[in-house]
């Protein structure tokens, strides 16, 4: 959560304020200013730290159930252990189809925001 407040903090930095001047000129409120000074302006910032986020957990996920957090990694090396090789194949294919498939859809997004 950290890393991605300081990452919107530094885009919130970066935004352009004529829009902002604009509207306070106009008397806009505070809320309206944010609504539609601030908010248009970091959207694609705050979406792409979404998804470089969503891609580090989903990698992160496997790393800490290799040192007994639980989920796939717990399995795997569980499967390890036991030289099941078949079910560390099946397993590592699993860990690759959603890291791709993770990859897919932030591709897609990305493009659709920028």
């Amino acid at each position: 959560m950290g890393h991605i407040g300081k990452l919107l903090y530094e885009g919130i930095e970066e935004i352009d304020k004529r829009p902002i001047e604009a509207l306070s000129a106009t008397g806009a409120s505070r809320l309206q200013i944010i609504d539609y000074g601030v908010v248009p302006q970091i959207m694609p910032s705050l979406v792409a730290i979404s998804l470089f986020r969503w891609d580090i957990n989903i990698r992160e996920s496997t790393v800490l159930g290799l040192v007994g957090a639980g989920g796939i990694g717990l399995l795997l090396e569980s499967s390890l252990s036991r030289l099941a090789w078949p079910e560390v194949t099946v397993i590592l294919l699993a860990i690759l189809v959603t890291v791709v498939i993770s990859e897919w859809v932030s591709a897609k997004a990305r493009k659709a925001i920028i």
